[in-house]
């Protein structure tokens, strides 16, 4: 049995039709275990589940305000820099004349060849993206930094705000660590501003890359082949064109006796009782959610015990408003080892499974990294293990699919294989941990 209440409240009501005729978000706040052994101290999973809602075809989505940032160093010479061009070509001809759009290219030193300006302009967005000529080294940093720049001069809440970074090397210009990039990540999200990072070939550093997106909540992705460039672009202008909240914020305050132990995956800031994180955006008809490990008191048969609040503010997309949803979420207790797993909110399970199997494959990458080679791979093959009954129990082809995954891995740690194996570890840990959608 699962106790869920949930509240919409919307600010500035006067101003809108009925609450019930307005675009919401969809919150749904779930225990693994909404029905827990009686009489024992033990931990489930709350899941915290927000829904971006339907985009209204008929109305206008929300604009647009986006950076391309195409690393122009010399070993983007060739097919690489040839498909980059393509894929932004083909970026820019998804948008329309209520987007606003700047081109920025960089090696050792970084050019804006087309300053932020109308979508509608294409004929000098296209002329710029033609002139961009690979040579020189990479000042990475510098590119994000000039990118951020374009798009603060049309910055504003009611628009998606993104830098799209493409690179295939290392930074070797100015800061070039995992903490720098991440650092920059961080105050640019402060500013609404996020960074999609597209590691292109077995050049690019992925720590670095993966810690700037994670840092400023954007996408990160690891490209092998040139060939698949425009693919890509495709699904991340399909995010970017697809976002209905930002600005969201997610609360839970657990009950007296209930101990929040840790979330999952996302950052997030645990005090006492309460615990909160932030998403920077949602996408339309795409689940982002929270994962948080709850320690439960010991409670009678036949009791309910609340186990925590939960609420949620986003920026309405739709309604230009700033939206507020609330839910509650109880256990009960039982003698009945059958009731529990009979009530198990199978949903919940999956994607704590894959939360705990993803933390247990980056300590693997970790392990690789110190050498400890027998280790790792002996942590992978108890991964996969581990996915595959639980795949079976939960009747789950996704955390099938993450056990093959995981068996692959503990296959290909040996040095020849490791650099392309990791790259490709660490954009699937990026995916599992912030639900990207590709």
């Amino acid at each position: 049995m699962k106790t869920v209440r949930t509240i919409v409240t919307t600010a500035l009501l006067a101003t809108l039709p009925l609450i019930g005729s307005a675009a919401q978000v969809k919150l749904d706040v779930s225990l693994a275990n909404p029905v827990l052994i009686a009489g024992k101290k033990q931990t489930t999973f709350l899941k915290v589940g927000l829904t971006g809602f339907e985009m209204d075809q008929k109305a206008r989505r929300t604009p647009a305000n986006i950076a391309i940032v195409i690393d122009r160093s010399g070993s983007m010479q060739g097919d690489k820099i040839k498909q980059a061009k393509e894929a932004a070509r083909m970026a820019v001809s998804r948008l329309d004349g209520n987007d606003i759009v700047s081109i920025v290219a960089y090696d050792d030193t970084v050019s804006v060849l087309v300053p932020a300006t109308k979508a509608s302009d294409r004929e000098s967005i296209l002329a710029g993206i033609d002139r961009i000529e690979a040579g020189g080294s990479t000042a990475l940093f510098a590119g994000v930094s000039k990118g951020a720049e374009e798009v603060r001069k049309f910055l504003t809440r009611d628009r998606v705000n993104r830098v799209i970074l493409l690179s295939d090397g290392l930074a070797n210009v100015g800061p070039d660590t995992p903490g720098a990039l991440g650092d920059l990540g961080a105050s640019l999200v402060k500013d609404g501003i996020s960074v999609t990072t597209l590691g292109l070939g077995l050049g690019f550093n992925e720590d670095l890359m993966s810690k700037l997106a994670a840092r400023s909540d954007g996408n990160h992705a690891f490209i092998e082949h040139s060939k698949d460039l425009t693919k890509i672009f495709k699904y991340e202008f399909g995010d970017v064109l697809s976002v209905v909240a930002q600005e969201v914020l997610v609360t839970i305050t657990c009950k007296p006796g209930v101990r929040p132990v840790k979330v999952l995956g996302r950052s997030a800031d645990i005090a006492g009782q309460r615990v909160v994180a932030s998403i920077n955006q949602l996408y339309s008809n795409q689940e982002k959610y929270l994962m948080l490990e709850v320690e439960v008191p010991e409670g009678a048969v036949n009791t309910t015990l609340d186990i925590a609040n939960v609420k949620v503010t986003y920026a309405n997309m739709s309604t230009k408003t700033t939206d507020s949803l609330t839910s509650a979420v109880a256990v009960r207790f039982t003698e009945s080892e059958e009731q529990v797993v009979q009530k198990r909110d199978k949903d919940v399970l999956e994607a704590a499974v894959m939360q705990v199997a993803t933390e247990r494959n980056i300590l693997a990458t970790e392990l690789r990294d110190e050498g400890k080679l027998e280790e790792a791979q002996q942590l992978l093959i108890m991964n996969a293990s581990y996915l595959q009954q639980q795949g079976e129990e939960l009747e789950s082809a996704q955390l099938d699919s993450y056990a093959a995954e995981n068996e692959e891995d503990s296959q290909n740690l040996a040095p020849s294989s490791w650099n392309v194996r990791r790259k490709s570890m660490r954009g699937l840990q990026y995916k599992n941990v912030t639900q990207q959608s590709y």
